[in-house]
């Protein structure tokens, strides 16, 4: 396989401790350069000796976000692929990173050798996914029923959540809102469905009604 060069935009210094760490074990990678910021890499990046393959990248980060940054990334390195690697799992965060010019979306709960894998993958020409993101954009292009249209964005994201067996606070979680606000949500699910439980409202996911 050849040597794969990587970049890491990521603002926790554990996170970029522990991929730094793990790539810099393998012998086909290599990690050429971390950064804080899309606006700290733009500064040091005409510095490398090396060209990059891959960029890993975070979206909550210090200055610019890296799906505003993701158009700059691609003017400067138009032949390098980004990877997003994020705590957003959000339907609207999905789209705008891709839409910008990613082509791959890994949830930061994803395992370093599955995160390997997506890397291997992209270089070879491919894309990556994490199933709970590959699944959302299946939704997505999915024919959508009357009621499902229904629903906002944010309330799908809701129900995927509750379908894949999630507790209302690990939804809060992964959608950054409130309980209160994935409770308000849910009611107002209940309400445009006319249901009373969670029981009906996977149901009708299984049966494909939403």
């Amino acid at each position: 396989m050849k040597n794969i060069r990587l970049a890491i935009i990521e603002d926790d210094a554990l996170v970029q401790e522990s991929l730094c760490d793990f790539f810099d074990v393998l012998s086909h990678t290599e990690c050429v350069l971390v950064a804080s910021s899309i606006e700290s890499f733009l500064k040091d990046f005409p510095h490398l000796e090396k060209t990059l393959d891959i960029i890993l990248l975070d979206i909550n980060l210090l200055g610019m976000s890296g799906i505003d940054g993701i158009p700059l990334l691609k003017n400067e390195l138009p032949n390098t692929d980004i990877i997003m690697l994020t705590t957003f799992e959000d339907s609207d965060s999905i789209f705008k990173a891709l839409c910008a010019g990613a082509c791959s979306y890994l949830s930061k709960k994803t395992s370093l050798k599955k995160i390997q894998e997506a890397v291997e993958i992209v270089v070879d020409g491919g894309s990556y996914m994490s199933p709970s993101i590959a699944r959302k954009i299946a939704n997505h292009f999915a024919p959508k029923s009357i009621k499902n249209q229904l629903l906002t964005p944010r309330q799908q994201d809701i129900v995927i959540g509750i379908v894949d067996g999630k507790s209302y606070k690990m939804i809060a979680d992964d959608l950054f809102v409130s309980l209160d606000t994935v409770r308000s949500h849910i009611k107002n699910i209940y309400k445009t469905l006319e249901i009373n439980s969670k029981a009906e409202l996977i149901k009708k996911s299984y049966d494909k009604e939403i």
